[in-house]
């Protein structure tokens, strides 16, 4: 025996001999950490049990959309009709708009509150909505129309002469509008000169409803910048006009491929819709050259899309794009279709040329885990934006390659389970969107062409600076408040770490899916709420977690559990452990005998409810030799030294 073994070994005798092995160290009960730590209960619009209750609600908005693309001013100008049916309690004298172009303007509150050495959400100050024409008016017989409104930075106030009544109502809001696309548009939208011509990433680019629930009314806060979006549900329907020789993608089907595909991109978009590898519908020889692939020679050409219960739509148009596409299989027999367009500077199987075949694995993994995706098409647009994601459509950099293209076409495309299909409000809880995708893309990665890329998402003890950092935030900060060198782990790695413990520590694969996938079913196209997740993964999974929401999610505790000392007793052996540090967990151990033997034990998070000293009695007639914690290492535990026993004390 070394003589450091034989110290811990006498130590430990002497303590079990002044305290019986069956009782624990006094130290003050923790059941404020297991207590409820906001208010949870159900009504009849949310119930308790995290679904959406009897009389739950939500407004619906359908849109009529018409635009031209002006390649020469750099404008988009249109009209758009949106009907808007008020399923609300209440009847409603007014409604309000995003109006989210009004952000790049120099007074706008973003650009004010944009620091001067500036960050990843600024953008151009010279462009903005202008809007005309604007009529309301109620969708019934001998109604008045009216005109005013009131715009205030990115919010536009809509009144009606006569209030739409509650339960059922419907109106019509139509107006003109137009700006000046930007060039830099925070990231999220903007437009790229390349040497064919020039990439338009079109978001953000209508009015659009904001969103009256029932939990805050109307959702109104501005469009600063790192804040997203929290939109309704609704059809969409939506013309673009652009000059005869662009190529134009977008959310949804298009209708009308016969007005602007020739014969014989018609034929290969026809092949790929039943091709597992990528055919291409406009070859990269074939940029430049309108007289053979466009249908007319002059003029403009006007595509036209639909996209059924969306909750939002973009487009990207240019002349310079290679388009390829393949078949998405989808579990129930459906199909679907993956579709790229991108440069020649972005061309090469070491980059966009895999676009396709990323976003057509990328779909179909989260479709057969999780849910069925529910687009016609899943878009991946090469563009000056390093990652943005909208229903069926992706912006990502044009300059990706390899490895770091898959993850942001990954990543974006699981945008569509979180946030397009569960439709959390991003501008106040942006991990609802980002941490749960996060999460998903782990799983992606790992399975993607048998690892060809992996995920080392699991590795969380490599976070443990920032878990520790005095300047590190809370996952429920909002985002445009949040510094913005926090960002990162609050909204994106910090909940998704959340979400690992729980499938790979606490609840395991089958009750962790089990609960996630009908949290998905459930709130499928609806407006879920923080505790409306927190209280449907508790009854789906059969376990109270309010220990770990309230230190993971809304707080900045940390995780320590450690092994102060194993003794023998009595024939057998008292493990003593400790919980260090301010967020309880379950004790999971891999114990190693002398003869080369493992066996994993779990101890319940419940033996902190009494303090954070722990003695329990392993019973075994095996030599223990190694007893750690957490051996897969899947806790961002702060202190590993004190996971292991006995200490690793190298001697020379």
């Amino acid at each position: 025996m070394h003589s450091y073994f034989r110290v811990f070994w006498l130590l430990g005798l002497i303590s079990l001999f002044t305290q019986p092995a069956n009782a624990q160290q006094p130290s003050k009960n923790n059941q404020e950490k297991f207590d409820s730590f906001t208010y949870r209960e159900g009504s009849s619009l949310r119930s308790a049990s995290g679904k959406p209750g009897p009389e739950y609600w939500q407004n619906r908005s359908d849109y009529q959309i018409e635009v031209e693309l002006d390649e020469e001013a750099h404008t988009l100008s249109g009209k758009v009709t949106i009907t808007y049916t008020n399923n609300s309690p209440e009847e409603l004298k007014y409604v309000w708009l995003h109006l989210e172009q009004n952000r790049f303007k120099e007074d706008s509150r973003g650009t004010l509150t944009t620091p001067i050495q500036g960050n990843r959400y600024d953008g151009d100050v010279d462009g903005g909505f202008k809007i005309e024409n604007l009529q309301a008016k109620l969708n019934k017989r001998n109604t008045a129309t009216s005109n005013r409104h009131l715009i205030t930075d990115t919010r536009m106030q809509v009144f009606f002469e006569e209030p739409i009544p509650a339960k059922g109502g419907q109106a019509s809001i139509s107006m003109d509008f137009s700006f000046k696309i930007p060039t830099k548009g925070m990231d999220r939208m903007g437009r790229l000169k390349v040497e064919d011509g020039t990439i338009y990433a079109l978001a953000q680019w209508y009015p659009k409803m904001a969103v009256l629930d029932d939990v805050i009314g109307w959702n109104i806060e501005p469009y600063l910048g790192a804040g997203e979006f929290y939109l309704g549900y609704g059809d969409f329907e939506y013309k673009v006009t652009v000059p005869y020789d662009h190529v134009v993608v977008g959310s949804g089907e298009l209708l009308n491929p016969r007005e602007v595909l020739t014969r014989e991109q018609r034929d290969r978009m026809d092949r790929a819709s039943k091709s597992d590898s990528t055919v291409y519908i406009l070859t990269p020889d074939e940029i430049g050259k309108p007289e053979s692939t466009r249908p007319k020679q002059e003029g403009t050409l006007t595509w036209h899309f639909r996209i059924e219960n969306s909750r939002d739509v973009a487009f990207a148009s240019s002349k310079a794009f290679i388009w390829d596409a393949a078949k998405i299989d989808l579990p129930s027999g459906k199909s679907a279709m993956a579709q790229s367009v991108y440069p020649k500077e972005s061309d090469g199987q070491h980059a966009w040329g895999r676009s396709t075949e990323y976003s057509k694995a990328s779909i179909e993994h989260y479709s057969e885990m999780w849910y069925e995706y529910p687009y016609p098409v899943a878009v991946n647009v090469a563009a000056d934006i390093n990652g943005m994601e909208y229903p069926g459509l992706n912006f990502c950099s044009y300059k990706s390659t390899g490895e770091s293209l898959w993850g942001v076409t990954d990543h974006e495309f699981g945008h569509n389970w979180f946030p397009m299909i569960v439709g959390t409000n991003e501008r106040r809880y942006a991990w609802m969107d980002e941490g749960f995708n996060t999460f998903i893309n782990h799983y992606s990665s790992r399975e993607f062409n048998e690892g060809e890329y992996g995920s080392n998402f699991d590795q969380t003890r490599r976070h443990v600076n920032w878990l520790t950092n005095p300047t590190r935030e809370g996952i429920d900060t909002y985002p445009d408040v949040a510094d913005t060198r926090n960002l990162g782990m609050i909204a994106y790695y910090k909940p998704a770490m959340g979400l690992l413990m729980l499938r790979e520590y606490i609840l395991g694969h089958e009750r962790f899916d089990n609960a996630f996938k009908s949290y998905i079913e459930t709130w499928a196209y609806k407006h879920p709420q923080p505790i409306d997740f927190f209280n449907l993964m508790e009854n789906a999974a059969g376990e109270n977690l309010d220990w770990f929401w309230k230190g993971w999610f809304y707080g900045t505790e940390n995780i320590d559990l450690a092994i102060n000392n194993v003794m023998p007793y009595a024939g057998n052996y008292v493990f003593m452990l400790a919980n260090r540090g301010g967020i309880p967990m379950p004790v999971k151990m891999e114990i190693t005998y002398q003869d080369g033997s493992t066996e994993r034990v779990t101890l319940p998070v419940e033996i902190w409810q009494r303090g954070n000293d722990w003695n329990y009695l392993h019973k075994t007639d095996k030599r223990v030799q190694k007893v750690e914690i957490d051996p897969d290492k899947i806790l961002p535990d702060i202190n590993s030294s004190n996971d292991v026993w006995p200490l690793q004390i190298y001697e020379d």
